[in-house]
C-alpha cells in the first residue's frame, strides 16, 4: 500500500460488548453444615467497548482490518459468595476529532477531542445477582439467581474529522500544498494537476515568541462537491472542525470573485453553519502581479472579508499572513 493511501478517515465495524455473567444459585454445604443458607455469588460485568483519544494517531488505518470488535463476557458467580470476574474491556485508540455513530440510526454516540479521553461506547451487560442477595426472613432458601444482562451489539461507523485551527480551501492547483510547505514543516506532494492532494495534510506553523498553530491543506474542492462530485463529502466533512477558513485563489484566475462565490456556495450546500466561521482570502502566485493588477483584483473581492496578496515562491507577505491568521484565531469571542 502506498503512503498516499494510508490516510483512512472512515471505518465500518461490527461491535459487541460482553454479556454479564449469571448469578450463582448455591447453598452452603460442608462437613459441618448439611443445609446452610444461600451463598451463590454475583456474575461479573461484561466487557465494555471503549474509545480512547491518542494524539499520536492521524488516521484510522490501524483499524482497517479489525472489522469485528467483540468484548469478553463476564464470568458466572460461584459458591462461597464469590463474584465472577469481569469481562476484559476492549479499548479502541482513535485520533483526536473522531466521531462514532450507530449505522442504523445515524446517531452520534461518542466524540473524541482530547488526548487520553476515554468514553465507554458500548457498555457491557451487568452481572446477575447470586441467590445470596434474595434471602429474607420469610424466604430463607431462595432457589433462584439472576441471569446476566446481554451485551450491546450492532454495526457502527467511526469517522475522522481533522482537527486544525486553519483549513485551506481552494480549487485544485490554487497553490495550497505549496503554501503549506512554505510556512510549515509539512512535505505535501506538489504537482501541476488536479487532485494532487487526495488526503488532508497537517502542518504546524511556527509563529512569533515560540507560539504555533495548526493548518490543514484539504483536498481540492470542485464545483458540485456538495453533491458528491470529485472528492465530495469526504473532503467537506474535514472543514467542519476548522476555526478559520483560508480561501486560496490564484492570481491567474479568470474571475476571482466568482471563484470565491463558488467555493463559498459549496460549503453552504454541505453545511450552512460553515459560513459562520471566520474567512480570510489570500491571492496566491501574486509575484505575477504589478500594483495595477492588484488594485483591479482588490476591487473584485468582498469588502467585509480580510484579504492579502501572497507568493509562496518568493515568500511574499507570508509573515503578514501568519500575523493575520493568528490575530483572527485569537480575537475576543465577542468581537
Amino acid at each position: 500500500m502506498s503512503e498516499r493511501n494510508n490516510f483512512i478517515d472512515y471505518i465500518r465495524i461490527f461491535a459487541h460488548s460482553g454479556h454479564g455473567g449469571a448469578g450463582c444459585r448455591h447453598f452452603l454445604r460442608n462437613k459441618l453444615t448439611a443445609k446452610g443458607g444461600p451463598d451463590g455469588g454475583d456474575g461479573g460485568r461484561g466487557g465494555h467497548v471503549i474509545l480512547r483519544g491518542n494524539s499520536q494517531l492521524w488516521t484510522l488505518l490501524h483499524l482497517r482490518y479489525h472489522k469485528n470488535v467483540l468484548a469478553k463476557d463476564g464470568e458466572n458467580g460461584s459458591k462461597n459468595k464469590c463474584t465472577g470476574k469481569d469481562g476484559e474491556d476492549i479499548i479502541i485508540e482513535v485520533p483526536l476529532g473522531t466521531i462514532a455513530r450507530d449505522e442504523e440510526t445515524g446517531e452520534i454516540e461518542a466524540e473524541i477531542l482530547h488526548d487520553g479521553q476515554e468514553i465507554v461506547w458500548l457498555k457491557g451487560g451487568r452481572g446477575g445477582l447470586g441467590n445470596c442477595n434474595f434471602a429474607t426472613p420469610t424466604q430463607q432458601v431462595p432457589e433462584y439467581a439472576q441471569p446476566g444482562e446481554d451485551g450491546v451489539e450492532g454495526w457502527k461507523q467511526i469517522e475522522l474529522k481533522v482537527l486544525a485551527d486553519v483549513g485551506l480551501v481552494g480549487f485544485p492547483n490554487a497553490g495550497k500544498s505549496t503554501l503549506l510547505s512554505a510556512i510549515t514543516a509539512a512535505k505535501p506532494k506538489i504537482a501541476n494537476y488536479a487532485f494532487t492532494t487526495l488526503t488532508p495534510q497537517l502542518g504546524m506553523v511556527e509563529y512569533r515568541n515560540n507560539r504555533s498553530f495548526c493548518i490543514a491543506d484539504l483536498p481540492g474542492i470542485i464545483e458540485g462537491a456538495a453533491e458528491g462530485k470529485g472528492l465530495g463529502h469526504r473532503f467537506l466533512r474535514h472543514i467542519e472542525r476548522n476555526a478559520v477558513l483560508l480561501f486560496l485563489i490564484p492570481a491567474d484566475s479568470n474571475d476571482h470573485k466568482k471563484e470565491f462565490e463558488i467555493l463559498k456556495n459549496e460549503l453552504n450546500e454541505f453545511n450552512p453553519e460553515l459560513l459562520q466561521k471566520d474567512f480570510i482570502i489570500a491571492i496566491s502566485k501574486s509575484d505575477l502581479l504589478d500594483q495595477e493588477l492588484m488594485d483591479a483584483i482588490e476591487k473584485e473581492l468582498p469588502e467585509n472579508i480580510p484579504h492579502i496578496f501572497i507568493s509562496s515562491a518568493i515568500s511574499k507577505n507570508l509573515m503578514e499572513l501568519k500575523d493575520l491568521l493568528w490575530k483572527t484565531l485569537n480575537k475576543p469571542v465577542d468581537a
